[in-house]
């Protein structure tokens, strides 16, 4: 598999074609869409609330990221696949700065809201549209991903990550899995974390022969297939 332009590796949904950015999104080429997941913007400041210090610059932070992938591919739509908040509360609580800048990278692009758990209510004071899941064509853009079989479905939720062994080193990073059927993305949020894919909440939900790995390194995408995994 052979890995493309910018650091990107080509992978195919249900028959559409895309690639996964190092940056953890994935574009759709032919339909001009960029999706993210697991945004979690507030993170840090709910976190406060509840006593539990982290630097408040989480959402900063993935702005910035997201603004540069936005930058590179300049869909004509972006899809939020849920958690886009980390709690119902935190798209009131975004600070005017960043709630100017998410606003400027939504302006003259359509940009869709997928409910999460942590976010189930369209986010305040924010334009776009949202759905609790979205199809287009033969794709299903949901939040959590179904536990049975769906054929173009692509998820988020589980924040999946993969681990390898070289050298006598481990590293874990966070990854696309995909079988070629349906997908799980990445968390995109700063502060989220990420699940090995070969955990229990990941059994039954790919073909174990096809399910590959997108591990994202810092300036590349290294695609691993399930035999190259560790738990």
């Amino acid at each position: 598999m052979r890995t493309a332009l910018h650091g990107t590796a080509d992978v195919v949904v249900a028959g559409h074609g895309g690639v996964c950015d190092p940056s953890g999104a994935l574009y759709l080429e032919d339909d001009r869409i960029l999706i993210v997941s697991d945004l979690h913007f507030e993170k840090g400041s709910s976190f406060a609330r509840r006593g539990m210090m982290l630097p408040p610059y989480d959402t900063a932070t993935t702005l910035t990221a997201l603004a540069r992938i936005i930058a590179r591919y300049e869909p004509a739509c972006v899809i939020s696949l849920g958690d886009s908040f980390h709690d119902g509360q935190a798209a009131a609580r975004l600070p005017a700065r960043y709630a100017a800048e998410l606003a400027a990278l939504m302006a003259g692009r359509e940009w869709i809201w997928i409910t999460g758990n942590h976010d189930p209510e369209h986010p305040a004071d924010l334009p776009g549209e949202t759905f609790s899941e979205l199809a287009l064509g033969n794709l299903t853009f949901r939040h959590e991903p179904s536990k049975k079989a769906s054929p173009g479905e692509i998820a988020g939720h589980l924040h999946p990550a993969a681990k390898v062994v070289r050298r006598g080193q481990a590293v874990q990073r966070r990854c696309f899995v995909s079988d070629q059927s349906r997908m799980i993305m990445p968390a995109f949020g700063a502060y989220a974390g990420g699940m090995n894919i070969l955990g229990r909440a990941f059994q039954g939900l790919f073909d174990a022969k096809a399910m590959t790995a997108y591990m994202l390194g810092q300036a590349r995408v290294y695609p691993m297939l399930r035999t190259a995994l560790f738990f």
